[in-house]
Parts: C-alpha cells; structure tokens; sequence
C-alpha cells in the first residue's frame, strides 16, 4: 500500500520585520538544497529549514496523512513548531516499530527523538507501532522548554522517555503499559488522558539525588484503563509508578484514578531501600482508584500548600521563570 504524505503549502514571510519562518514538504518537491524552503521529506525540513531572525520561531505545517519517517530535532535546531494541520491529532501521524531486540537496545528504538531547546508540537500523534514486544520509545525528549499541546504518544512499553530539561504536554493523551512515562526530566502533565492497556506501571521516574528539581507531575487529568487491565487477577491492575533511580519523584494532583490502580498505588522496585529514598506524593485525586488508606506507608499525602509548589508554573519555573502556560497558550 503506497501511504502518501505533504505538508500544507505555506510561504516563508518576506516582510523584513517578520521573524518566523514556515516551510514546505511534498512529496514532489525535488530539491534538498540548503536554504529552500521546500524539501522532500519532514527529516529533511528539521535539517535544513532557513533559520529564523532574532526571537523567531520555524514552522513545520503538516498536512494529515500517515508518516513513515523516524525523526531526529538536533540541538542546533532549536525553536521549531509542528504543527498538524488535521481536525485532531490522529489525522497527522508519525510512526515507526522498532523494538530493543530488533534495534540492538531501548534506546536505538525512538520514532522521534528531540534535543532541540524551546521544541513544540502541536495536534500531532507520535507513535512507535512494535506492540507488545518489549521496550519500544514512541518519543525521546532532551530538550528544555518543550511544550506539547493536543498531542497522541502511542506505544507499550517505554512509550515516552521524559529524559531531560523541563517539559509541558497539555491536553494530550499518552499510552502504555509498562513504565511508559519514565526518564529524568522536570515534566508537568497538565488535563492529559494517561491511558493503561495493560498491567503495568504508569511512570518510572529516574532523579539520581534528593537535590535535583527533576520529577513528574501528573494535574487536572485522568487515568483511564483498558479491557488489557484486569485488577481482579494476580499481578494485574495499575501502579501509579516505580522508582527507575533510587530518588525518582511522582506527585498525582487532582486526577481522576480508576478502579484498577492497585490499592497500594506504588511500587518500589523490589527493592525496599527505594522506600527511603523515593518521593511519591498525591493530592486532591478522585475515583474508585484513589482511595488512600491502603497506600504504601512511605507515599507522602501532600497539603494544599505543599501542593502549590507543584502547580506547572511554578514547578517549571526555573531561573529564567519560563512560564510553560503562557506558551501553550500561543499554539492554536
């Protein structure tokens, strides 16, 4: 089956004021040429798109259709936009199957992978399709002030490596089963659908010091389970996480759990040692699934105040007080 992929036809401004700069993908473009604004495939716009003026930003307009291309956002590419152009973030979908076995390892496996600083991506479905085979990243994020609005992250196992600098995913919806959140990132996962297709664990954060401002935050969402997810039987049902590194740290606030978060709610490894080191936390969550009576003694139950702290702009803050929503707001 022949899948056929363009990109909407936009027009580099020429107005000198103007500091964006949007590109062209076709598939009947024929050139590649450095400094064109059109080019035959996605890959090839991320790599040699004109670069914008001061404070400008390069946007990548994709028309729906299926992508076959496994993406790489290289930190000299930084301030780029996707943004699909589609009805909703299913019309436009990148995607690829690799598994660890077949790529020689996790971390070979990503369909997407972005160093770039200030990425966004905007109604968009990144998808890594190997299944149930073992780990498979749909997404591999390294990137600072990197925001993600009305996206799809589609996978099993390790669907979305979080790895590094601090990340926003807004209205989005992410799928797994096993660790399919994890990495070292300072993230915030604000009105997102977290969606369960398996026993398993929902994050796996890696912090490797009580002193790093890294962690997850999971706010205003829900977690949703599908027919895969049996909590009646033997090891079935949902963790809300496991500590990846000894110090990881997951705070669930005002979210919407399932019957089939198991009682207990974390994980810690099979290693009790992580008990004195990891920092789960909750506050304010709702449904069958957040009951806390019966959750692991060493989970924190967070007061309104220490709560606060955790709100996006104030956990992504930073030095430079980078306001993540302000910026989400910005995309359509």
């Amino acid at each position: 089956m022949r899948i056929c992929f363009f990109l909407a036809p936009v027009l580099l401004t020429a107005t000198l004021h103007a500091q964006d700069v949007h590109v062209r993908v076709s598939p009947d473009v024929k050139t590649g040429i450095e400094g064109t604004t059109e080019f035959p495939t996605i890959q090839m716009a991320l790599d040699h798109h004109p670069f914008p003026g001061p404070g400008g930003r390069i946007y990548i307009e994709i028309a729906p259709g299926t992508y076959h291309e496994r993406l790489n956002v290289t930190q000299n590419h930084p301030n780029i936009t996707l943004v699909g152009m589609g009805r909703a973030p299913q019309d436009v979908v990148i995607t690829n199957s690799l598994n660890a076995k077949q790529a020689g390892g996790t971390f070979f496996t990503e369909t997407v992978e972005v160093d770039g600083a200030a990425f966004e991506a905007d109604n968009v479905t990144f998808e890594n399709a190997a299944g149930n085979t073992g780990q498979a990243v749909a997404m591999v994020v390294r990137a600072d002030r990197a925001v993600f609005k009305h996206c799809r992250f589609l996978g099993y196992q390790d669907t979305l490596f979080a790895d590094y600098g601090r990340q926003y995913y807004l209205d989005s919806y992410i799928e797994g089963a096993v660790d399919f959140i994890f990495g070292n990132a300072t993230a915030v996962f604000d009105h997102d659908e977290i969606h369960a297709t398996g026993p398993g664990y929902l994050t796996a954060q890696s912090r490797t010091s009580a002193d790093q401002a890294t962690g997850y935050v999971i706010v205003d969402s829900r977690v949703t389970a599908g027919p895969g997810v049996n909590a009646g039987e033997k090891r079935s049902g949902i963790f809300l996480g496991r500590p990846w590194r000894p110090f990881a740290r997951v705070v669930f606030m005002n979210t919407d759990l399932p019957a089939e978060i198991r009682p207990e709610g974390w994980n810690n490894w099979s290693n009790p040692a992580n008990e004195k080191t990891a920092w789960f936390a909750e506050f304010g969550n709702t449904g069958p699934g957040a009951t806390a009576a019966a959750r692991v003694p060493w989970a924190h139950s967070l007061t309104p105040g220490e709560a606060r702290q955790f709100r996006p702009e104030v956990f992504l803050a930073g030095h430079d007080r980078w306001n993540p929503v302000v910026e989400a707001a910005k995309l359509p």
